[in-house]
């Protein structure tokens, strides 16, 4: 009995002391992202740290890395065989989705080829692309199959966020690809009245005329 206590003892003791290195290694890691320390990520994953591991706030390093922009710690993360790519975060948010929204030209095709999903359920990269700055972004993910009519979790599509929030050119866009001007969301509102709740009021005219 007391051998099986000692064993039980010392076991538990040996797991606390690998959950404490765990947390540690973890913090290591993401320090690391945000001082883009690519010396020290590279390290952490030789030695076996999961990239795949999730922040306090449900971030995972590749998202953080692209959001905060630490370009030598997300080639590193990139390049990782045991990085899952689409590895959502807790707001079901990919690596893509945050490039898109940044505007990245780079990252977005550095994402697409390493096998990342241009299409999924609910918020797509295309919504994300489409309420960001850079067409170019938009442009790419619909030549690699993006659906331009795509309905979040609310119906809204990529044409309500772009005529909200993005740029006109992400606008022409994707009404040039095909975007259905009289798809309405859940709330009855269609990409004109996305344009004018963004004080884009020659915009909603334009869509207003065009849908008609």
């Amino acid at each position: 009995m007391m051998r099986h206590y000692f064993k039980f003892a010392f076991s538990s003791i040996v797991l606390l002391a690998f959950s404490v290195s765990h947390a540690d290694t973890a913090v290591d890691f993401f320090r690391a992202v945000g001082l883009d320390d690519s010396r020290t990520v590279s390290r952490l994953l030789e030695r076996g740290f999961d990239p795949n591991a999730i922040d306090e706030n449900g971030q995972v390093g590749l998202f953080v890395a692209l959001r905060v922009e630490s370009p030598k710690v997300a080639g590193a993360l990139l390049a990782s065989a045991q990085t899952r790519i689409d590895q959502a975060n807790a707001n079901g948010e990919t690596p893509l989705m945050i490039a898109a929204l940044r505007g990245s030209v780079e990252w977005v095709q550095r994402l697409v080829e390493r096998g990342a999903a241009v299409n999924r359920e609910g918020w797509s990269p295309l919504h994300y692309a489409a309420s960001g700055p850079e067409p170019r972004v938009a442009a790419l993910l619909l030549e690699r199959g993006a659906a331009v009519n795509a309905r979040s979790p609310n119906g809204s599509t990529p044409l309500m966020m772009a005529a909200r929030y993005g740029a006109s050119e992400s606008v022409a866009l994707l009404r040039a690809r095909g975007a259905d001007l009289r798809l309405k969301n859940d709330q009855g509102l269609d990409a004109a009245d996305f344009a004018r709740a963004g004080g884009r009021d020659s915009l909603a005219i334009e869509l207003e005329r065009v849908a008609r």
